[in-house]
This record gives structure tokens, sequence and C-alpha cells, in this order.
């Protein structure tokens, strides 16, 4: 199953599942076949996915310094999707709504 976040300001972006309902719970919200980020909600969206994303840097640099120079481990991360890579694109789907006064909406 897929989830697609829409706004009149910006592309649709389309995530996996698993994605989407990490990304909806990382907002606050509660993941269902559909849903709404109202205007007055972005920047608390936002600030909450950008916490997120600093929360997982900050906790794989602590694993990398745990870990050392673990050649197999560096080449592992290089291929994983962090969370930065995935909420990008919404944050700037959340900014561009926000300066538009339009809502962000989903559903699956």
């Amino acid at each position: 199953m897929l989830y697609k976040f829409k706004s009149r300001a910006a592309a649709d972006l389309i995530m996996l599942e698993p994605q989407g309902r990490q990304v909806v719970t990382l907002m606050g919200k509660t993941p269902g076949a559909s849903g709404i980020v109202t205007v007055a909600q972005i920047p608390a969206a936002i600030a909450a996915l950008e916490a997120a994303v600093a929360e997982e840097e900050a906790r794989l640099k602590a694993q990398a310094a745990e870990d050392g120079d673990d050649e197999d481990a560096a080449e592992a991360g290089k291929d994983a999707v962090r969370l930065r890579q995935r909420v990008v694109p919404l944050i700037d789907m959340l900014q561009r709504s926000a300066a538009a006064g339009v809502d962000v909406v989903w559903g699956v």
C-alpha cells in the first residue's frame, strides 16, 4: 500500500506504507486511510520531523563512534536510506504549503 501526500502548493509525494505511517506518526498524527495537516499545524509538524532527523543522526553518529572504524558497518550504512532522505521532500511540501496558506492531506 502507498501513502500519497497532496497539497495545492506542491507536487504530490508518494511513500510506501511503512515510511508513510512513520512520518505521519512523527508529525503527531494518527496513521490512517486519510488525514490532514492544517496550515496552523504545519510549523509543529516541520519541527517534529526535523527533531526526529536530528535524533536519528545523533544516534547513528554515536553508534559509529562506538563501532570504531568497522569497514563492513560503514559500507552497510552507505546503502541505507536515512530518515532525512525520506522527510526532506515532505518538509519542502509543508513549507510551500504554509507559505501558500493551504493544508496538506494524505490518503492511502
